[in-house]
């Protein structure tokens, strides 16, 4: 065995990979190889740590030392400072926001002091491609206490009671749905992952294959153990090919330890994984269209019931769970169900991931037990707004979710508390909006994804959401008419109640949500014909402000319509039938004396 004295664990999940740290690991290896230091420090490939706008991450320990935005460039000075002088490189510590504090120690960043990382504990700590490192953190421990120790029966009484609900948008009890496939009857059960995440700006499950693919494999096995299934597949998109490769990786090292297989832990217990990929339908979320798919026909819902666990795959008794359910199986076979249902709230157990997008500081993806307020998410965890500007609103639950308000900023998080105001968990995506955010305009981007997602099997989908998209496309023009508002909430609801599936079923919740918190908005588009937060072209216009303008003429220089005209050295004119409302002028002007309204 081979001993160390630092190991550096350099991120190597999407985001980081997009931001160049195969170079960086690369360059590390060979500058550590020129000064003889390879035996003594060791290179760790890591998945996400989370804090995705500083990457290409590096972590030293045994210090806990925390690097960001590390280049090729930096890597001899590394080298050469901290491994060689044991010198901390100082101007590559992480800068708190609104302070002038450099923050040495990973444990003692506030984006992570807030956390508690369940589904995410291994992610930025091992190398996804090395089982044994998996193993080395208690890896595959509980499957082997489940086969050893435990009855089927007894493994679903511990998720029931853990509380652990589905973390992929709707919050079923996990151990309900295990019991309903556990008694249905049938010669042949399935347990299937839906790894596909297709909401704007979510990289929850994602960031999990990546960093910790056999803790999804481990659970999916003690499910099959606990329904009677001896296979299981998982569903990811194919734009996820790092997620991909790590997953048939991690299939391939667990067939050869004999984790996966004929006979696991000599128990007479078989079960194995394969891998479908989907073509990115974001229908193909939806669990029964993701079945359908899996079965090689075109993704379309099914009508429920029959549901899944009695009818699912091949008309078999099957179960479906995200990938971060699956990731806190594992932890909860291992450290019992009291352990998981400390934390959260009464009905809402355990930890939610979150991708956090946006206008806010600090990006990335989060794990915080369930009740903790959107106020420390925003602020304590994210680090406020972009440009220190007014926090507006946060859209949770992607296309499917709703928006929250300013005024609602310290709602405890949970499944039900985001229902009563008129959001939802979704899988996770919060993207944060400020004050420069038109809310109709918020409304009308999601709806237009998930009509142009819609299958068009049923109806009120295929043409109510067609119908709402129209109109929030003619209020953002500032064509919109006051009977629009009713007809908007008219069928909003009649979608809700009569959609097939819970995409169609969730389609108006971004309107419904923004007409409830933000309806004065709505009326000046339509009243006032005005885009508050000046986003609608359509709505806005351009002025040059007399007693600002210098005359330069950058500004008619920089139009691309030709609207500004005037004398050099006297105020220059906007002709507002030519203006095209792009905004360059305002841009150009280094005087302040272009106004928009």
């Amino acid at each position: 065995m081979e001993f160390y004295r630092s190991h550096v664990l350099v991120c190597t999940g999407t985001g980081c990979t997009s931001s160049n740290s195969r170079s960086v690991i690369s360059g590390l290896r060979k500058e550590l190889a020129d000064k003889g230091l390879e035996k003594e420090i060791q290179v760790i490939e890591t998945g996400c740590f989370g804090f995705c706008n500083l990457g290409p991450i590096m972590v030293v320990y045994p210090e806990g030392v925390f690097y960001c935005r590390v280049s090729q460039d930096d890597i001899q000075e590394i080298v050469e400072e901290h491994f060689t002088k044991g010198r901390v490189v100082q101007r590559l510590l992480y800068h708190e926001p609104n302070t002038t504090v450099k923050t040495q120690e990973f444990n003692d960043i506030e984006f992570f002091k807030h956390q508690k990382r369940i589904a995410l504990s291994n992610c930025g700590i091992i190398n996804p491609e090395k089982i044994e490192e998996y193993i080395a953190r208690d890896g595959y421990f509980a499957l082997a206490k489940v086969l050893h120790e435990m009855k089927p029966e007894d493994v679903i009484e511990e998720i029931k009671k853990s509380g652990l609900r589905g973390r992929g948008g709707g919050g079923f009890p996990t151990g309900m749905k295990w019991n309903f496939a556990h008694k249905a009857q049938g010669d042949q059960k399935y347990v299937v992952c839906n790894a596909d995440e297709g909401d704007p700006g979510a990289f929850m499950d994602r960031s999990v294959l990546e960093g910790d693919p056999h803790s999804v494999l481990e659970a999916m096995a003690i499910a099959g153990y606990a329904i009677g299934a001896n296979q299981g597949y998982i569903y990811v998109r194919a734009e996820y090919p790092i997620a991909v490769e790590r997953l048939r990786l991690a299939i391939e090292q667990a067939h050869k330890m004999g984790l996966l297989g004929k006979n696991i832990f000599g128990m007479g217990f078989d079960f194995d994984v394969d891998i479908r990929l989907g073509a990115g339908a974001f229908v193909c979320g939806e669990e029964t269209a993701l079945l359908t798919s899996i079965e090689g026909k075109r993704g379309e819902p099914r009508p429920r019931p029959p549901f899944p666990a009695n009818s699912g795959l091949w008309g078999k008794p099957t179960i479906i769970n995200n990938v971060e359910t699956y990731a806190n199986v594992t932890r909860i076979i291992r450290n019992g169900w009291e352990w998981f249902a400390s934390m959260g709230t009464e009905k809402s157990k355990g930890t939610k991931v979150f991708a956090l997008a946006g206008k806010i500081k600090n990006t990335g993806l989060i794990e915080v037990p369930m009740g903790t307020t959107l106020r420390t998410i925003v602020y304590d965890i994210g680090g406020g707004i972009l440009n220190d500007k007014k926090f507006k609103a946060a859209q949770t639950g992607g296309p499917s979710g709703g928006c929250i308000p300013a005024e609602l900023l310290d709602t405890p998080i949970d499944y039900d508390n985001l229902i009563a105001i008129g959001a939802m968990m979704g899988s996770g995506g919060l993207i944060v909006m400020d004050e420069d955010t038109c809310m109709v305009d918020i409304a009308r981007f999601f709806l237009e994804f998930t009509q142009d997602e819609s299958c068009g099997k049923c109806p009120p989908c295929r043409i109510g959401t067609k119908r709402m998209l129209e109109i929030l496309t003619r209020i953002c023009e500032g064509k919109g008419v006051p009977e629009d508002l009713e007809n908007l909430e008219t069928l909003a609801k009649t979608i809700k109640s009569a959609a097939l599936c819970g995409l169609g079923q969730t389609a108006p919740n971004p309107v419904l949500s923004t007409l409830r918190y933000f309806r004065h908005e709505y009326e000046a588009h339509i009243y006032d014909k005005k885009c508050p937060a000046g986003v609608c072209k359509s709505l806005l216009s351009y002025k040059i402000n007399e007693d600002k303008c210098r005359g330069c003429s950058l500004c008619a220089r920089n139009c691309p319509a030709k609207a500004i005209s005037g004398k050099v050295k006297e105020p220059f004119v906007i002709d507002p039938e030519k203006c095209i409302k792009c905004g360059a002028c305002m841009e150009k002007c280094k005087f302040g004396a272009i106004e928009r309204k």
